[in-house]
């Protein structure tokens, strides 16, 4: 869908009017109601580095019917609309653009993902590309951010960003970060660095950042591992150099169309057992469990776990409900540590591994890598 100026948010119409963007013919994407081409490239500038921005939609290119409103909203904005409404990146690089998707974040699915993998991974292949920006709604934005962190492979900047108050809302966080993810996409100090994510000034690991509140503007990052950097007058610095984190591990998905279904159950007092095999009756091919504490689960349903894997040989990875900690080795034979990873990041691990044909001793290999070692 495309809007004109007027009709762009009124915060962002004057804006909107400089620097304008020079549309460029590309192939179209094959047919998925998912996927609208719109792709920009801005003018070039020789003494610019060339970054690229792949739009999924979510609340950074979201709208409101109010400038108050900050629930509620609908994705509408497209990449050229959050081109246009921060000019200023122009003076930082050359910007292509393409619009993956434009959907919230919960409706991000294996399509998707797997169009961003290839794709990023095409583009840093490049000589003339510094690095790439991903526009991501919050409440899934880690789980790409990982994916991406075990599908990538190049050394330069993958920078994952989002907002938490639509584009129409007073203090409008989107501008900012959509400006210093840019910035840090082009910075030489932010290479090596893997996938990272930046909102609210912070820089963060994909590794270990998670959304730590529903509403607030300051949810990105990592409480225990730490931030990897933040933004002083939009320069970012780091507060380390640049590491590989353990357990850090990567996945060729070059041919790959499909990903294996992994899904999550979450435990509580009472939890129905039954759930397990539900689980993989609706086709899992692995199933990750948010247990209590460090990882714990009731009686009644380990042993309806235990049964299930005894039977199956489905891999089944034990994580924690709380938002950190560290989930060990058990003494039951049916489940795998997630170890540091929470749910949703073990279930990314899995089903790569899964969908990459790992055997369960290589997969139980894997999450082991990032225990601790004596």
């Amino acid at each position: 869908m495309r809007f004109s100026v007027a009709q762009k948010l009124p915060a962002f119409a004057a804006l909107a009017l400089a620097s304008p963007i020079t549309h460029q013919p590309q192939p179209a994407f094959e047919s998925h109601s998912l996927f609208v081409r719109q792709d920009i490239q801005t003018p070039i500038n020789g003494s610019l580095p060339n970054v690229t921005i792949f739009a999924t939609g979510g609340t950074i290119a979201s709208q409101g019917s109010s400038n108050t409103q900050t629930v509620g909203y609908q994705v509408g904005l497209g990449v050229q609309q959050l081109v246009d409404a921060v000019p200023e990146i122009l003076n930082i690089s050359n910007i292509a653009g393409y619009q993956i998707s434009n959907v919230d974040s919960g409706s991000v699915n294996q399509t998707i993902l797997l169009k961003l993998a290839h794709q990023i991974n095409a583009e840093l292949a490049k000589d003339d590309i510094s690095g790439v920006v991903v526009t991501h709604g919050t409440d899934t934005l880690e789980e790409t951010a990982f994916f991406l962190q075990l599908a990538v492979n190049s050394s330069k900047p993958v920078v994952v960003v989002g907002a938490m108050r639509p584009a129409t809302a007073l203090s409008a966080d989107g501008p900012l970060n959509l400006l210093q993810a840019v910035t840090l996409a082009v910075s030489e100090n932010a290479k090596d660095r893997g996938t990272m994510i930046t909102l609210n000034d912070r820089i963060g690991s994909a590794f270990y950042t998670t959304k730590n509140n529903a509403n607030s503007l300051d949810t990105f990052f990592s409480t225990e591992a730490g931030q990897l950097g933040f933004f002083i007058n939009q320069v970012p610095y780091f507060y380390f150099a640049p590491s590989v984190p353990i357990g850090a591990t990567h996945f060729d998905l070059t041919n790959t169309t499909s990903l294996a279904q992994v899904d999550i159950l979450y435990v509580h007092q009472d939890v129905d057992p039954a759930l397990f095999n539900a689980s993989y009756a609706a086709g899992a091919e692995g199933i990750v469990f948010a247990g209590v504490g460090a990882g714990g689960i009731s009686a009644t349903a380990s042993e309806a776990a235990e049964g299930l894997f005894n039977a199956t040989g489905i891999p089944i990875v034990a994580s924690r409900r709380s938002v950190d900690g560290f989930v060990p080795s058990a003494d039951e034979s049916f489940s795998i540590a997630a170890g540091f990873y929470n749910p949703q990041k073990a279930r990314v691990l899995l089903q790569l591994a899964l969908t990459m044909g790992y055997e369960y001793d290589e997969i139980k290999d894997l999450f082991a890598q990032s225990y601790p070692k004596p």
